[in-house]
């Protein structure tokens, strides 16, 4: 049985592919192709084919590959009935309550800008220390009055 492939050529990172007529049981890196029928280059998205020996290669029983389906299409190639369609992807995301860009932002509550409430304890501390620092000056102004 024949299928109709891609064949990936060119340089590492460019990658380009020859539309191929090939032995079924073949990889498409074996090298042995029935026929060259036409190129893709999916960088500049630019397609050529030969229709004439695709329309023949089809209507012998050559089965198409989903993505050459696809480019079949894209160029108005007239497909036989028995050709199935590629189904779409669906797309469907593992786990998607995992994912940062799909949760909701949590609502932001408004900060009351409040001045800092001492605790009566530390109140009562300063207002000790500010008795006993009266009290030290009072002391030092009646020492000074007495030595003069």
């Amino acid at each position: 049985m024949l299928v109709i492939r891609m064949q990936r050529v060119g340089r590492k990172g460019h990658a380009m592919f020859r539309v191929v007529v090939q032995d079924a049981r073949r990889t498409p890196t074996s090298g042995k192709v029935v026929a060259y029928v036409g190129s893709y280059d999916p960088h500049a998205k630019t397609v050529k084919l030969d229709k004439e020996k695709l329309t023949y290669y089809l209507e012998h029983g050559a089965q198409p590959s989903p993505r050459v389906v696809s480019i079949l299409k894209a160029e108005k190639v007239k497909l036989p009935n028995w050709v199935a369609e590629p189904k779409a992807k669906s797309g469907n995301i593992r786990n998607p309550q995992k994912r940062r860009s799909t949760t909701p932002p949590e609502p932001q509550q408004p900060k009351e800008d409040k001045a800092p409430v001492k605790e009566p304890e530390e109140a009562e501390v300063e207002a000790a220390s500010a008795e006993t620092g009266q009290n030290e000056d009072q002391s030092t102004t009646e020492a000074e009055t007495t030595e003069a």
